[in-house]
C-alpha cells in the first residue's frame, strides 16, 4: 500500500505518551507541513498558537473538560480561524472593509482545520501520535483571556502530540462506518430506521442499538460539555455581524 494510505488509515487518536521530547527540528516540520495544506485563496485565514507554557498547558487540562493528559502532552498546537490580521490590514491599506460575517468564519475554520490534519498525519508519518481537542472552542470567555484572542480570531481545534506509549500502539483502532451508508451518490438520501441501524453496527457491537443509542445520546449530545460548546460557539458568533 502507498505509505501515505497507509498512515491515514492507521492512524488513531493517542492521549498516553512516553516522557521523550519531541526535537525542535520535527516540530518545525509538522508546522511546515500544516503550513502546506491547501487554503482557500492561499489567504491561510488561520494562526497556530504554539503552546510551550506549561503554566498554560496546565490550564487548558482543566478548562478542556478536565483531560489530564493534556498537560503531559509534549506538544500542544490551537488552530485559530483567523480573520483578524486581514481585517487589519484592510483597514491600514486604506480599503473601507466590511465586518467580517459568519461565511468568513466558516472559510477560515476550514483552513484551520485542513492545516490541522496536515500537522496530524505528518506527526504520524514520524512515528508522532496526536488527539484532537474540540473543547477548545468552550469556556469561551477564559480562554480568549488565557490566550489572548481578539474579536475575529476563533479556537477552532486543539491538537496534542508525544509518541504514543507501547500500550496506545498496540490499542485496536475504533471501526469506522460502512462506505456504502458514508457515501451518497450526487445528491443526500436520508436514511431509514433498518439504513441506520446498518450504517452504526461498527459503533453499538453487541450492545443492543436502542440501549448504546440511548447511552451515547446521554454521554455525549445531550452532556453538560456539548451544551456548553454549543453557548461558547454561539457568542463567537455572535461577533460575526455583517449581513448582506
Amino acid at each position: 500500500m502507498n505509505p501515505i494510505i497507509d498512515d491515514l488509515h492507521s492512524r488513531k487518536s493517542v492521549r498516553a505518551y512516553e516522557d521523550k521530547p519531541i526535537p525542535p527540528e520535527i516540530r518545525k516540520e509538522i508546522l511546515l507541513a500544516a503550513m502546506a495544506a491547501p487554503t482557500a485563496g492561499n489567504q491561510q485565514m488561520y494562526t497556530i498558537l504554539d503552546i510551550t507554557d506549561q503554566n498554560i498547558k496546565d490550564r487548558l487540562a482543566i478548562t478542556c473538560d478536565n483531560q489530564p493528559f493534556i498537560a503531559k502532552a509534549k506538544m500542544v498546537l490551537i488552530f485559530c480561524a483567523d480573520l483578524q490580521k486581514w481585517y487589519d490590514a484592510f483597514e491600514d491599506c486604506g480599503c473601507q472593509p466590511r465586518l467580517p460575517g459568519k461565511g468568513d468564519m466558516l472559510i477560515a475554520t476550514d483552513d484551520a482545520l485542513i492545516a490541522a490534519q496536515n500537522a496530524v498525519t505528518a506527526a504520524w508519518s514520524l512515528g508522532i501520535g496526536s488527539c484532537y481537542i474540540g473543547d477548545i472552542m468552550e469556556q469561551v470567555e477564559e480562554h480568549r483571556k488565557l490566550l489572548n484572542l481578539p474579536r475575529y480570531v476563533f479556537p477552532a481545534a486543539m491538537l496534542v502530540f508525544g509518541y504514543p506509549t507501547q500500550q496506545q500502539k498496540d490499542r485496536p483502532k475504533p471501526l469506522r462506518c460502512d462506505m456504502d451508508y458514508m457515501v451518497h451518490e450526487n445528491t443526500y438520501h436520508q436514511m431509514n430506521s433498518a439504513e441506520l441501524k446498518k450504517l452504526f453496527k461498527n459503533q453499538h457491537g453487541d450492545k443492543p442499538y436502542e440501549d448504546w443509542f440511548q447511552a451515547f445520546c446521554a454521554r455525549k449530545y445531550n452532556s453538560d460539555f456539548a451544551r456548553e460548546m454549543s453557548r461558547s460557539v454561539e457568542i463567537y458568533l455572535d461577533d460575526f455581524p455583517f449581513k448582506a
